[in-house]
């Protein structure tokens, strides 16, 4: 047995009298400390991802892979993908919960918070900037030019991530079947994306019992088309002594996590009773962390019409411009929920000023959303790292990877028809067939040649993400000064 990075093997360096288990034990810590990454870099790392991570979930972890695979090269292609994979079965945003993994992976405890945090705070201070500014002022021309030009790009960044994640993970023509049937099953036939997800695990690991060489591991054979092997990566192949599993720990850490995030719903509800803003600002979003699989696009329509029939906290048509909000902001899209939480106390404000009786809303719905994600992956992905060598599992994982994508293509499509369409009709051509198409007469020009224009600056010239959002933002400007947005 050999320990990377180590200039001797089990046989001829164990030491008489020694434990093997506890030699190995040090030996793996050595090792996870041998990447070299101190936790101050990795802090400015993980800022500069989170400042970076606009588009939703694609553009997200296009992001990271271009940061934390290909230029950091802390972690291998194939562990990223398997990492990835897990977040893709767990409620809330996949990405903040590859960042907790990743970071957790690097850093222990430390790394995990650090990374998790980050990748949130700058939408949530963006969203609750652009939330004030809405309820004080509304909607002015010169904003409204700016989201314009800035939809454009986002749409452009997401359909270069749809590329990016796709030709790293659909590695064979059965991956990419597989992601055709979750696309088509979901943009088609509304099939839930649990389902989807259930599905073709089933699918990947069968398939991988019986033989199939279709769902194998890539990325430990180079760094050609499969992307930075395990190996080469600095983080390696071996499992981290901190990432093995350890049952105690879990189970304390999940305590803490689930103490911090369950412990202020039942003082308020307890407090305040139900029918209280906060109490059912609480209690809604708690829920919601349970059941947010496939991201924010697969419970708009849930929160949607909890936020406006069921609790009254918005208006007709005010979930899409906070949408527009989280689409344009970085962060998760899921963010969308603290503007929802925002307008909600915000209208009920009880005894309190409204407007900050609206800022706690807005950090309340932040808190119940996002500190699940902390349990989620502390708690789990030890147990998902140590299980990474298991060939049917790891066959699973790449079905898995290969549906989210189809799924990933969807949020592109309902994204592009939702921009650059005024009106979306629903076909209906029999056996319970849904497909969303656009009306071509309501089609909006400019939006249709800026996103073009933006497709083909990070496509063909491969344009840096922060100059095509600010192009097109300032193109959004002038064409709303020329008046024609």
């Amino acid at each position: 047995m050999t320990i990377r990075g180590a200039s001797c093997n089990a046989r001829t360096c164990k030491p008489r009298g020694v434990d093997p288990n506890l030699r190995l034990s040090h030996a793996m810590a050595d090792a996870n400390d041998r990447h070299g990454v101190t936790l101050a870099e990795a802090t400015r790392v993980w800022a500069r991802i989170a400042l970076l991570s606009f588009g939703g979930p694609a553009g997200q972890i296009a992001v990271m892979h271009r940061i934390l695979v290909d230029e950091r090269r802390w972690i291998g292609e194939q562990r990223f993908l398997h990492a990835l994979s897990y977040c893709t079965l767990l409620p809330g945003p996949e990405a903040q919960q590859l960042a907790i993994y990743i970071g957790w992976l690097m850093h222990r405890t430390a790394g995990g918070l650090i990374a998790g945090i980050l990748f949130v705070l700058p939408g949530a201070v963006a969203i609750m900037a652009l939330s004030l500014v809405y309820v004080a002022f509304g909607q002015t021309g010169l904003v409204a030019g700016f989201f314009f030009g800035l939809k454009c790009a986002v749409l452009a960044v997401v359909l270069q991530a749809v590329v990016r994640v796709g030709s790293r993970a659909l590695r064979n023509g059965t991956l990419r079947a597989i992601a055709a049937l979750a696309f088509f099953a979901i943009f088609v036939l509304s099939v839930p994306f649990p389902l989807i997800v259930l599905a073709a695990g089933i699918a990947g690991y069968l398939g991988t019992r019986l033989g199939s060489a279709a769902f194998q591991a890539g990325g430990h054979g180079g760094t050609g088309a499969a992307g930075l092997s395990d190996a080469e990566s600095l983080l390696g192949e071996s499992v981290p002594a901190h990432a093995r599993p350890d049952a105690a720990w879990s189970l304390r850490v999940g305590a803490v996590l689930a103490a911090l995030w369950l412990a202020p719903v039942i003082v308020l509800v307890a407090g305040l009773g139900t029918g209280n803003a906060f109490a059912d600002i609480a209690v809604f979003f708690s829920k919601m962390a349970l059941v947010t699989f496939g991201g924010a696009y697969a419970v708009l329509a849930y929160v949607a019409q909890a936020g406006v029939e069921t609790y009254g906290w918005l208006k007709p048509g005010e979930m899409l411009d906070g949408l527009g909000m989280a689409e344009t902001t970085p962060g998760p899209l899921i963010m969308v929920t603290q503007f929802v939480g925002f307008l909600g106390a915000y209208r009920a404000p009880g005894g309190l000023n409204p407007y900050l009786a609206a800022i706690l809303g807005g950090l309340l719905t932040t808190w119940v959303t996002f500190v699940p994600c902390f349990l989620w992956i502390f708690a789990g992905a030890p147990y998902v790292e140590a299980l990474r060598g298991n060939r049917a599992l790891s066959g699973a994982l790449a079905a898995i990877t290969a549906a989210v994508v189809g799924v990933i293509l969807n949020l592109a499509v309902w994204f592009a028809l939702h921009t650059l369409f005024a009106r979306v009709a629903i076909l209906r051509p029999g056996l319970g067939l849904a497909i969303e198409v656009p009306v071509p007469g309501s089609v909006n020009g400019p939006a249709l040649l800026l996103t073009i224009a933006a497709v083909v600056a990070v496509l063909r010239f491969k344009a840096g993400m922060i100059p095509t959002l600010l192009a097109c933002s300032a193109i959004g400007i002038a064409l709303h000064l020329a008046g024609v947005v």
